[in-house]
C-alpha cells in the first residue's frame, strides 16, 4: 500500500482547476471550494466569471480592508469587478445559466457517480437543510460541469462511486472530477484517469475509490 503520495492543498487544486479553463470562457463558480479558482486564472487570459446572484466579469477575492459588502458572490463573500463588468437581476442571472449560456461551472459535490450522475444538495439526513440553490440549473445549463472536491470524507469514504445514494442534483451531467489526488473524466463507460498527484499510483488510486478506472 502506497501512502508516499501528496495530497493538494485546496489552493493547488483551484489552480489546477484554473488551469484547464480556456481562453475566453464565461464561467460560473460555485459555492465554496471552487470560489477559491478565480484566484488562479493564469495571467493573460480572458475568463469572464459569472457569480448566480447576478455577477458578470467578477474578480478575485478582494484584498484585505478593500471589502465592499454590497458587492458579492453567491456565497456572501465579498469579490470584485473587472473592467467593463456588470451586476443585474436574479432572474437575468438564472437565464444566463438555464439558456446555454455558460461554458463552464465548477461546482462542489457529495457524490458523484462513475457516469457523471451529481449530488450536492443533501445527504439526505433528518432534520438537514437543503441547499439546492442554482446547482441544478448550472448542472444542466453549462456546456461543461466539473466538480471540484476532496476524493474522500472524512471517514476515509470515496465520493466518487459506482451510483449516488444521495438526493440527486443532476444526472449524466459531470464531465470532470478534480480531486485532492488525481482528476477523472467521467464518461459513459466509467471512470477515465487524466492525472494523478505524485506519489499516487494507478493501483491505489483504484483501491480508495474501490472502482475500475481506465488509464489515461
Amino acid at each position: 500500500m502506497n501512502m508516499n503520495y501528496l495530497q493538494r492543498s485546496k489552493d493547488q487544486l483551484a489552480a489546477r482547476v484554473a488551469r484547464d479553463i480556456h481562453d475566453g470562457a464565461y464561467v460560473n463558480l460555485g459555492i465554496g471550494m471552487p470560489t477559491r479558482v478565480a484566484n488562479h486564472l493564469p495571467a493573460g487570459t480572458e475568463v469572464v466569471l459569472q457569480s448566480e446572484n447576478g455577477i458578470l466579469g467578477m474578480g478575485p477575492a478582494p484584498e484585505a480592508g478593500g471589502e465592499d459588502f454590497d458587492l458579492i458572490n453567491a456565497g456572501k463573500q465579498p469579490v470584485t469587478l473587472l473592467k467593463g463588468g456588470a451586476y443585474f437581476h436574479h432572474a437575468d442571472s438564472f437565464s444566463m445559466m438555464r439558456g446555454g449560456h455558460l461554458d463552464i461551472c465548477v461546482l462542489g459535490a457529495f457524490q458523484v457517480s462513475v457516469t457523471g450522475d451529481l449530488a450536492n444538495w443533501s445527504t439526505g439526513e433528518p432534520g438537514a437543510i437543503p441547499a439546492v440553490g442554482g446547482a441544478m440549473d448550472l448542472a444542466i445549463g453549462a456546456k461543461q460541469t466539473w466538480v471540484m472536491m476532496d476524493l474522500l470524507t472524512k471517514q476515509g469514504v470515496s465520493k466518487v462511486v459506482e451510483r449516488c445514494t444521495y438526493p440527486l442534483t443532476g444526472i449524466a451531467c459531470v464531465k470532470r472530477i478534480y480531486s485532492d489526488l488525481a482528476t477523472l473524466a467521467c464518461t459513459p463507460q466509467g471512470l477515465r484517469l487524466i492525472d494523478l498527484v505524485e506519489g499516487m499510483d494507478l493501483g491505489e488510486l483504484e483501491r480508495l475509490v474501490g472502482l475500475p478506472i481506465a488509464s489515461a
